[in-house]
């Protein structure tokens, strides 16, 4: 790294200016030899070799060794006491090293700095651990001293690839005639989805804001307001249980069109994917992006983000086997059910019976009640339950799989939901078991005409799929009081090796439309007036037609570093329970506090 900001700031001391950096420690280099030059950071090691000390200097750009002899009096009497992680400058002249001493792990290999002068800036304590180790302590520990974590060279890289991103999503939209337009952190609570997090007001005594879930509500106001290209890289929270890539609070990219149809949002971040692509990581992406509707996304993947990076797509062979006398298949197609499976190419003889026990017991998580399996040897089906099957009927699920020698073919017989989710996660292990893609690689896709609605089983009532300001897919509408479940949403998912990357819709310009989804949901109009009516109100002075999308920005910094924990993209993340290890938080206020907000704690008993 060449560029040189802020090098060049100075500090009094003594009565005299010095500077403290001229270089970063990551920037000299052997065309640099014989400068005098200054160099500041952490020590990363110390080594005393027959008299000459070395240290490793390291900043976030790199490390430079600095040598200090003995005849440097002073500059070596400090140099005796540094130890781990102390804050050092050092000045001196850039020198070449010796012929095989260079270092081709560091890009200032070639040189060293033979010390004059050694400034101690600070001391530290013995670290919990060595940031510049390859061996690291567990998470909790991490977090705990996250500011020492920070100085990993693999946190580093990944905040500066989250800036790099962050600024090349910036330009793109500006580029493209976007108002980067901030929405309030303080608003009002409208219980959809997962749960807020409140906060109490203590001007208005037992009110209370949320914080933004999304800026959903007022980007559509902005539109209704007349600024029909909105982005914004925004904060937002949710109060939900947490997974390895969950925050409880996150970052999106959010966007909003006016004057739109699906089409338009769908080119604009086809357009953003493309640009981030080569700008991140040098890549030119074929566009338009792959789409898939969700029905399709379904039927051949078992879920509604899949993984395109590998095939094994799943296979329905109901009208094989409906015939046949295996009584789990028959019975599973009389009673309503599927049976559906997958071929695992080259697999049969990684997986004894054993290792496709412990696939059964796998599968059993997401409802299956049993997996069949089939291997291909010499052309033909071996099974214990192959009995069961006429010739033809095993022919006709070697082709419909068509699998070859040396294949495992799994199936799952049971209802649509339970063999889609079986199927798709256990096509997901099995893709990862068996090295089916290269883990750097990355397949960006559409799934788009999702369910307007989905069904509450718990509470017996439909609910809104996404959220529900989608806009029903116009010639779906009358199906709104007759088939609701056939009901298609104008709402579409960027995915990107089987994480949601992205998730938007057009958006209901029209207030009649918006009350009927309120009234079909459940929504009452004395409810939505009084958690949407500002939105009512405007939808009913002059909305445009406009449909947006947000993309997880934390998320994205992930797959382009090819990461699958998103507390590594973060500067200081929260734990899997929604806690900070380094601050405390969240934590007890003092009684003072409470009582100016007119709050009373009820813990709940242990």
């Amino acid at each position: 790294m060449t560029k040189r900001a802020g090098m060049s700031r100075q500090t009094f001391a003594e009565g005299q200016w010095i500077v403290l950096r001229t270089h970063t420690c990551g920037e000299l280099r052997i065309g640099d030899v014989g400068k005098e030059v200054t160099v500041s950071g952490w020590v990363d090691s110390r080594r005393d070799h027959g008299g000459l000390i070395f240290i490793d200097l390291r900043d976030r750009y790199g490390i430079t060794q600095i040598v200090i002899e003995p005849d440097q009096a002073a500059a070596f009497e400090i140099a005796q006491t540094l130890r781990s992680e102390f804050v050092i400058g050092a000045t001196g002249k850039v020198a070449p090293r010796g012929e095989g001493m260079e270092n081709p792990k560091h890009e200032t290999g070639q040189i060293e700095v033979d010390a004059t002068k050694i400034e101690l800036f600070n001391k530290s304590k013995v670290p919990p651990f060595e940031p510049g180790s390859s061996t690291l302590p567990n998470e909790e520990l991490r977090l705990k001293y996250r500011y020492i974590d920070l100085r990993r060279p693999q946190l580093q890289k990944a905040m500066m690839l989250r800036h790099k991103l962050t600024k090349a999503v910036r330009d793109y939209f500006d580029r493209n005639g976007f108002l980067d337009i901030e929405t309030p952190m303080l608003g009002k609570s409208t219980p959809e989805g997962a749960r807020d997090y409140l906060v109490p007001s203590r001007v208005h005594p037992g009110q209370f804001y949320a914080l933004p879930q999304s800026p959903q509500l007022y980007k559509q106001l902005l539109m209704m307001a007349g600024y029909d290209r909105y982005m914004q890289i925004a904060r937002c929270f949710r109060d939900e249980d947490l997974r390895a890539d969950r925050q409880p609070e996150f970052t999106q990219i959010d966007v909003e069109m006016a004057f739109v149809e699906q089409e338009d949002i769908l080119r604009t971040i086809d357009g953003l994917m493309a640009h981030l692509f080569k700008e991140i990581r040098g890549e030119e992406l074929p566009l338009p992006l792959t789409r898939l509707t969700h029905r399709e996304a379904l039927e051949r993947f078992g879920n509604d983000k899949p993984d395109l990076r590998f095939g094994m797509e799943l296979q329905d062979i109901g009208e094989i086997v409906k015939d046949s006398t295996f009584g789990v298949f028959k019975d599973t197609l009389a009673n309503g059910g599927r049976v559906r499976g997958l071929c695992a190419k080259g697999a049969a003889d990684k997986y004894s019976r054993k290792g496709i026990d412990g696939l059964t017991e796998f599968v059993k998580i997401y409802g299956a009640k049993g997996l069949a399996f089939f291997k291909m040897k010499d052309g033909k089906l071996e099974s214990s339950i192959t009995r069961f099957f006429t010739d033809n009927q095993l022919q006709a699920i070697i082709s419909k799989f068509d699998a070859e020698n040396g294949d495992l073919i799994l199936c799952v017989a049971d209802n649509n939901k339970v063999t889609s989710a079986a199927l798709a996660t256990l096509r997901i292990r099995l893709g990862k078991e068996l090295n089916l893609y290269d883990p750097t690689d990355m397949k960006v896709a559409w799934v788009l005409e999702f369910p307007l609605f989905g069904w509450n089983e718990e509470e017996q009532k439909w609910d809104a799929e996404h959220h529900p300001f989608c806009d029903p897919v116009k010639e779906d509408l009358p199906y709104l009081k007759t088939d609701p479940g056939r009901v298609r949403a104008q709402s579409y998912d960027l995915v990107c090796n089987g994480y949601e990357a992205a998730s938007g819709s057009v958006r209901i310009h029209n207030p009649e439309v918006q009350q009927q989804v309120f009234d079909f949901i459940g929504v009452t109009p004395e409810v939505a007036q009084d958690r949407f009516g500002f939105l009512l109100e405007a939808l009913a002075h002059g909305a445009p037609p406009h449909a947006g999308i947000a993309l997880g920005l934390d998320r994205w910094v992930m797959m382009f570093l090819g990461n699958d924990n998103i507390r590594e993209v973060i500067a200081f993340p929260k734990t899997q329970k929604a806690a900070d290890q380094m601050t405390g938080a969240p934590s007890d206020v003092d009684t003072k506090q409470l009582r100016d907000l007119h709050i009373k704690t009820d813990m709940p008993k242990p």
